[in-house]
């Protein structure tokens, strides 16, 4: 039950000529910022996720893997990371400031950095099938510096995370300013609204840490991000062709949303209860979004 980061939007090319040139610089600095910064968390999301394969089957991370697994699936190998890691260390350095952010996003580094050998050795080790001539000794052997590399690599990843959201949420805000002062809520500013308010509802989607979700703050995103769907509909309504393949996506992912909603109350907010394999979809649906809104506006007035 996981989902994937969402992408910056990009900052508005040319704006027009009511643009404060200081505030459009400063938006566009924070986005370029941030990017830096989800190039790499998007890239080593790798990690996490060839740790969460070897916790599926060693099941036991304190005592580790016995030999006697009846399925080892290993790890997942990890991806060059060079080029983000040299991009986000710069990027800590540069305006705007983001002090909590920016003091985190070394730690999380260092913590890639030493859990990441670790996990190209463990992954040669099961993919060649070590194991089945030593028994287990290699496993066991690299379990003891495995586990504690991976426990403060996903520690450091919550902490860079919950920062990230944070500040990518003032630059949303700010980016959304900064349309409606050059161009007004025309096209363009209800697609970013629309998908500002989508990542909201998809940032508290369950997964295998919280599959348990807070029901009423889940409810107050949904309708937020209904709210932002219907003005969209009334702005195509009155301005047709506004939306270039785009158009019907927020109000269809709206209606899954709400059948999701309506599941998990059923389940107390508990998604392992059923409604988690809606997730899949709707983590697709999502991205269908982030990707058309690109081109949304295209060939809008």
């Amino acid at each position: 039950m996981a989902c994937a980061t969402p992408v910056l939007a990009q900052a508005p090319a040319e704006p027009a000529p009511a643009a404060q040139p200081a505030e459009t610089a400063a938006t566009q600095a924070r986005i370029v910022k941030l990017n830096a910064y989800v190039a790499l968390l998007n890239r080593t999301l790798r990690a996490s996720e060839s740790i969460e394969r070897y916790e599926s089957w060693v099941r036991n991370m304190k005592s580790g893997p016995t030999g006697k697994e009846s399925i080892v699936y290993g790890l997942y190998s990890l991806y060059d990371v060079s080029g983000e890691i040299e991009k986000a260390k710069a990027a800590t350095t540069a305006e705007p400031a983001m002090p909590e952010l920016d003091a985190a996003i070394p730690a999380y580094i260092a913590a890639y950095e030493a859990l990441a050998p670790v996990v190209t050795e463990a992954d040669g080790y099961y993919e060649r099938q070590d194991y089945k001539d030593d028994k287990m000794a290699g496993g066991k052997a690299l379990h003891a510096r495995l586990a504690p590399a991976a426990a403060a690599y996903t520690a450091e990843r919550a902490k860079v995370d919950k920062l990230f959201a944070a500040e990518k949420e003032k630059a949303d805000e700010a980016e959304l300013a900064l349309i409606e002062q050059t161009q007004g809520r025309k096209a363009r500013w209800h697609v970013a609204n629309v998908m500002v308010r989508a990542r909201h509802v998809v940032d508290l989607f369950p997964n295998e840490n919280k599959p348990v979700v807070d029901m009423p703050v889940f409810e107050a995103a949904i309708l937020t991000y209904a709210a932002a769907v219907k003005d969209m509909d009334a702005y195509s309504a009155a301005n047709p062709n506004s939306f270039f393949v785009f158009e019907s996506r927020p109000r269809s992912f709206l209606g899954k949303l709400r059948e999701f909603r309506d599941k998990l109350q059923k389940a107390k907010g508990d998604a392992r209860k059923g409604a988690g394999r809606d997730l899949t979809w709707l983590v697709n649906d999502y991205n269908t979004m982030v990707s058309t809104s690109e081109s949304a506006t295209q060939f809008a007035k």
